[in-house]
């Protein structure tokens, strides 16, 4: 467990049951962190039938506060930077100044399609939402925490920011992007005592892939809770054995945002279960 006992948590991505978003900002409040959580809308839903009646944003932050920490809930669209400001504003008026950052806003779009099929439309999405969105994201973190020289962020690529899986070119380049942001950052900022890391996962069960799952079960005819299985399975083997889920990142993040990680900047942390 980490101690995070008076420090104010910004989590994105927040708002789905099965997210990383809301399992980060679950551990971090229980770790003492008064957490801001924030998601395109207050409840994006689920392509699963036992999540329906799910109180999205809302409900995140009713859970936190249960734990006795505070809370506020923010609807943003992080490729907007009038959303990303507010998020920040709101944070600060309610909570006070962000003293941790914790980015995991990211779509993943239609795959697999080969780069001669893609749309500009289509990459042009994937761009202002995982790249711009990480850009605006950071740029009001270091904003926020330059002025009071500490801060600790972490942002979500994935493992397609480290290896080519082809049809999902522009995933893989926004997430690449990730990663360049995250490096450049932690190479600027550590003069202010700011730590910037990025996190690489692997296949997770969360609601990162309910659109892909969705459109999917349209075409085919399945069901959707077939085709969420069926999603899941791996083309290469895991050594773990099973997919990650959204508690088995959340430690992880918990770890890099506490001082138990105040010599980590800059690095690319891969949590897969092993085998890549």
């Amino acid at each position: 467990m980490s101690d995070l006992s008076g420090k104010i948590a910004v989590v994105t991505g927040a708002g789905a049951k099965r997210s990383m978003g809301r399992a980060i900002a679950m551990q971090l409040a229980a770790d003492g962190a008064d957490t801001a959580v924030a998601d395109l809308l207050f409840d994006p839903g689920s392509v699963f039938e036992e999540d329906r009646d799910w109180g999205g944003l809302n409900r995140v932050a009713e859970d936190i506060r249960a734990l006795g920490r505070r809370a506020v809930a923010v609807k943003a669209d992080v490729s907007s930077e009038a959303d990303v400001d507010n998020l920040f504003k709101t944070t600060q008026e309610v909570l006070g100044p962000a003293d941790i950052v914790v980015h995991c806003v990211g779509i993943r779009g239609p795959v697999p399609v080969p780069i001669h099929e893609m749309s500009l439309d289509i990459w042009q999405k994937l761009l202002d939402v995982n790249l711009t969105g990480a850009f605006l994201m950071g740029r009001a973190a270091a904003k926020t925490m330059i002025p009071r020289a500490s801060g600790k962020i972490v942002m979500i690529s994935s493992m397609a920011g480290l290896k080519a899986y082809p049809g999902s070119v522009a995933y893989g380049a926004t997430k690449h992007g990730v990663l360049g942001i995250v490096k450049t950052m932690a190479a600027e900022l550590g003069k202010y005592g700011i730590n910037v890391n990025g996190v690489c996962p692997g296949r997770f069960n969360t609601n990162f892939r309910d659109e892909h799952i969705r459109t999917t079960a349209e075409k085919t005819g399945e069901a959707l809770g077939e085709t969420a299985l069926k999603d899941l399975e791996c083309p290469f083997p895991i050594w773990l054995g099973r997919a990650g889920t959204p508690d088995d990142i959340s430690g992880l993040v918990a770890f890099l945002v506490s001082d138990k990680a105040a010599y980590i900047t800059g690095e690319t942390i891969v949590i897969d279960g092993g085998g890549g």
